[in-house]
């Protein structure tokens, strides 16, 4: 006796969070499918950058590499297109191996010479992870508080939008909308959630971290006193 095989709805539409679920789960189908369908974008980045000694299909290979990490790091449901978190990581992708293929052999002396090209990728190469380590950041705040720090900035890839119109929008305050604004920043200045971008910035000092709290006992009394605690 034979049992039947449940048939696959081939009608039901496949949303991209649920190819971003599966991919990250070990489909590959589907992960083969996000990397054909943002190979535009791996161009894109790649063709913004200086390569150095890096062949464009080598520096393409990096970003690809690059997608694949952002692919299985994306999470759909925090707000962010995944263009704006996608690029960043690519981009860091493409310079770490730029200033890997430049870097002289460790047995060879570089000659004395005024340019400083291996210092300049360093620091692209940094200044490249500080997006993606931003957008990483952004993406762990508190739905409310994240919402109106992605709208303010523009960081799905809409225009920056006023405290008034996000308040309009959400049937809010300018001044309510104002507070969360700024909630959300001394949220992101703590030490405990900031601590990568912190170390790509060289602002993780105690003096640092001293003054963050500060910022922070600051907003809580300020808070306490306008609710009349």
């Amino acid at each position: 006796m034979h049992t039947s095989v449940p048939a696959v709805d081939h009608a039901t539409p496949v949303t991209a969070a649920d190819r971003f679920r599966r991919a990250q789960a070990g489909c590959s189908d589907d992960l083969n499918h996000l990397m054909a369908e943002h190979e535009r974008l791996v161009q894109a980045v790649v063709r913004k950058q200086a390569l150095g000694s890096l062949s464009f299909a080598e520096a393409l290979h990096a970003g690809r590499i690059g997608l694949w990490r952002a692919i299985l790091g994306f999470d759909p449901q925090r707000g962010l297109a995944f263009s704006t978190y996608a690029w960043p990581c690519i981009a860091h992708s493409v310079w770490a191996t730029v200033k890997a293929a430049d870097r002289p052999p460790p047995d060879i002396l570089p000659l004395p010479s005024p340019v400083r090209a291996d210092v300049d990728l360093i620091t692209v190469a940094e200044a490249a992870a500080i997006p993606c380590a931003l957008h990483d950041l952004v993406a762990h705040l508190p739905g409310h508080l994240r919402t109106v720090v992605v709208a303010h900035y523009g960081l799905a890839d809409d225009p920056p939008a006023s405290f008034r119109d996000i308040g309009a929008a959400a049937g809010l305050s300018r001044q309510r909308i104002q507070q969360l604004h700024v909630e959300a920043l001394i949220w992101l200045r703590q030490p405990g959630h900031s601590q990568q971008l912190r170390s790509l910035l060289d602002r993780h000092t105690l003096a640092d971290y001293e003054q963050a709290d500060a910022l922070a006992q600051a907003w809580l009394r300020q808070r306490r006193r306008r609710h009349g605690r």
